[in-house]
C-alpha cells in the first residue's frame, strides 16, 4: 500500500486538490436552479473535480518522468 502511494504522490495531491476545488466551485458557482447534472449536487461537482485533478496529475506525472530519463539516459 505504501508503495501505491509512494508511487502515486503527485496523482493523490492533485486528487484531493481538484475534489477540494470542485466543493468550492458547486458552493461558491454552482447551479441554483438544479437543471446543471454535473453542478447540481456537491458531490458529483466534487468528483468532477476529483477525475479532473487526478488527470492532470497524472499527465504531470508522465512529463515529470520522461524529462528526468531523457536527463539521465
Amino acid at each position: 500500500m505504501m508503495n501505491f502511494i509512494k508511487n502515486r504522490q503527485l496523482q493523490l495531491v492533485f486528487l484531493a486538490a481538484g475534489g477540494i476545488g470542485g466543493f468550492l466551485y458547486w458552493k461558491y458557482v454552482g447551479c441554483a436552479s438544479g437543471s446543471c447534472p454535473i453542478k447540481s449536487v456537491w458531490y458529483w461537482s466534487t468528483l468532477a473535480g476529483m477525475v479532473l485533478g487526478y488527470l492532470v496529475g497524472d499527465i504531470l506525472s508522465d512529463f515529470i518522468r520522461k524529462r528526468k530519463q531523457n536527463k539521465d539516459g
